[in-house]
This record gives C-alpha cells, sequence and structure tokens, in this order.
C-alpha cells in the first residue's frame, strides 16, 4: 500500500495500535499498511511515546500498545464515530477553550473541531462566572458548530449538548446524571458540569456556534474551592474510582454527533429526552432573568427551550434564559 492509499483509508499508527492491543504487531505489517518506511515507522512510535503512550518493542514480534495517557487527542481522533472530533486542538494550559475555539472559528475552522485542554487559565461559565480549572482532573472542551437552524432555536444547541452528555457519562459511568434548566449537569442536585454556549450570528442565520462542555471527572472533594464545596461534586466522588477522561470525551462526542443528527429532523425527540433527564421539571424554583425574579412551578420546557413557569397567582411565564434555584419544599408554589 503506497503513502497515498493509507491516507485515503485514514490508517494511522494509534488505530493500528489499538485493534491489536492484546498483541504485538509486525513492523513490516505496520510499515506496509502505512505506506512508510521503517525508520519513518521509528520515528512515529517515538513522538507517541514522548506523547505519554507506553509502547513496548520486542524482537522478532514487532510493537505491542501498553498504555494510552488519560487524556489525548491521537486516541480522541481515533475513537469518534461522526465528524465531532475528527480535528482536535490539545492544549496543556489555555485561557479559555471557548475563547480560543471562537477565534478559530472565526477564522474558518470546519464544524467538529474540538479545542480540549487539560488546564484553564480563566475558564468560565455563564453570566461570567469563573470555571474552576485545575489540571489532571477534568474535561475542558469546546465544539465548533454551524448548525443550521435559526437564531431564535440556539437555546436547543444548549439543550442537545446537555442531553448528549448526561447519556454518555451515565452510559460510560454509571452514574445517574440529570439536568438543571438551562445548563448545568447534576447528581442529586449537586453540579457535576455545565455548558456555555457563545456564537456569532446574523438576523436570519447562526453563522457559527461554540459549545463549552465543563466536567468534574476526577476531582476529590478537597481539591474543590471552599466555597463551592457543598454544592459541587464530580465523577469520582460519585463512583469512588478514577476514570480515562478521553473516553469519556469520546463517548461524549459520538453521543453529541448522533443527538444532533435527531435534532435537524425530529427536534422533539430531544426535547423529550431533555424533559425525562430533568431535574427541574415539577420542582418549585426561583429563576432570575436580567433585573426580574419570578417564582413558580417549573412545569414544561417549550419548542424552543424556554422555560414554562407556572406563579402563584396561576399566570404563566415563559422564560428563555436565567439563573435557576430549586426552592425548598416549604415553599411550594401550586
Amino acid at each position: 500500500m503506497d503513502k497515498n492509499s493509507a491516507k485515503k483509508k485514514g490508517i494511522h499508527l494509534l488505530e493500528l495500535l489499538l485493534k491489536r492491543k492484546s498483541g504485538f504487531l509486525s513492523g513490516a505489517e505496520m510499515s506496509a499498511a502505512l505506506g512508510i518506511t521503517r525508520a519513518a515507522l521509528w520515528k512515529r512510535i517515538n513522538a507517541l511515546r514522548g506523547k505519554g503512550f507506553v509502547i513496548e518493542a520486542s524482537k522478532g514480534k514487532g510493537y505491542k500498545l501498553v498504555s494510552t495517557p488519560d487524556l489525548s487527542a491521537e486516541e480522541i481522533k481515533t475513537s469518534v464515530k461522526g465528524t465531532l472530533g475528527k480535528e482536535v486542538i490539545f492544549l496543556r494550559r489555555v485561557n479559555s477553550t471557548n475563547d480560543l475555539a471562537m477565534k478559530l472559528a472565526e477564522k474558518g475552522a470546519p464544524e467538529g473541531t474540538v479545542v480540549i485542554a487539560d488546564s484553564q487559565r480563566k475558564g468560565k461559565g455563564r453570566l461570567g462566572r469563573k470555571w474552576h480549572s485545575p489540571p489532571n482532573a477534568n474535561i475542558y472542551m469546546s465544539v465548533i458548530l454551524k448548525p443550521n437552524i435559526l437564531p431564535k432555536d440556539a437555546t436547543l444547541l444548549t439543550l442537545v449538548s446537555a442531553v448528549s452528555c448526561a447519556s454518555a457519562l451515565k452510559e460510560l459511568t454509571g452514574v445517574d446524571v440529570r439536568i438543571k434548566w438551562p445548563n448545568d449537569l447534576v447528581v442529586s442536585d449537586k453540579k457535576l458540569g455545565g455548558i456555555l454556549l457563545e456564537m456569532r450570528s446574523e438576523p436570519d442565520r447562526i453563522l457559527f456556534a461554540v459549545i463549552g462542555i465543563g466536567i468534574n471527572v476526577n476531582m476529590k472533594l478537597t481539591d474543590f474551592p471552599a466555597d463551592i464545596r457543598t454544592f459541587a461534586t464530580s465523577i469520582f466522588k460519585e463512583t469512588r474510582k478514577k476514570h480515562k477522561r478521553t473516553t469519556l470525551v469520546a463517548g461524549i462526542l459520538n453521543e453529541m454527533d448522533g443527538k444532533l443528527k435527531i435534532l435537524k429532523k425530529t427536534p422533539e425527540v430531544i426535547l423529550n429526552e431533555w424533559r425525562r433527564l430533568s431535574s427541574t421539571l415539577g420542582r418549585n424554583v426561583k429563576v432570575t432573568s436580567g433585573k426580574e425574579t419570578f417564582i413558580g412551578l417549573a412545569v414544561d420546557i417549550d419548542e424552543e427551550g424556554r422555560l414554562i413557569l407556572k406563579t402563584p397567582d396561576g399566570s404563566v411565564r415563559t422564560i428563555s434564559s436565567g439563573d435557576l434555584t430549586v426552592l425548598r419544599e416549604h415553599t411550594a408554589v401550586q
């Protein structure tokens, strides 16, 4: 197989090693599959080793992949099934993955490009809040999308992202992740993660959108700042074991890829999934939206993802965005 054939078929060194996890793969076989010389193969193997991949070499047997790093752009790209994550930009440290993704999107980065960092200097959440972003622990990533939807429907991108995260995390870790309107991932009302949507648009179309996803994965309770320990949690705290971030990232991207396809054809399916995973509906809440504050029963979301609130006087409010707090039972509104 020549170099062009190998490139056309998308064959990569890591893919070969991952497929033969249980045994050795000869250098001759790998060189032929990749369409490169043995010397070039050796360089690529050493490059992977430099990124934290442990690859055993044995004379007469070839090469064997022993272990992979906790977070790796190369493994993410070989693990995704759709368009999301085929291009991954991985940085050890960045101010904000969303800020960088927005700049890249403005310069024409393709849809599905993922920016991921091991830590952030200025991680951010909604309403300008700081997102605690220490290294070697969590997921901080941003996905560039170019959706064919109207700007008024942009909230649906937040909903589909939340559904994708909650579904993937439950499948991969067993944790019962729920969604607090409008953008939080929670476990037993404690915050596990959040989603931040930013975009550039014209009156009749979205030019591009960036979905920022932050998830507490391997943090211990003592790793959290003291002021958020009482209402934050992590996958580690819920399961008492560490989880490989690459596996979780790839799972989320694959789930999101599929859900976005469903959103294009049957958005009601995504809305129903959000309702099923919601920790908000059917509960009494307080929502601060701009300078206004509303108290009432969260009864539903509409086709644009807006919260429908029944207030104590029996009137109904439709709220497009806001800061939501679940109220104690004794403040119940019927």
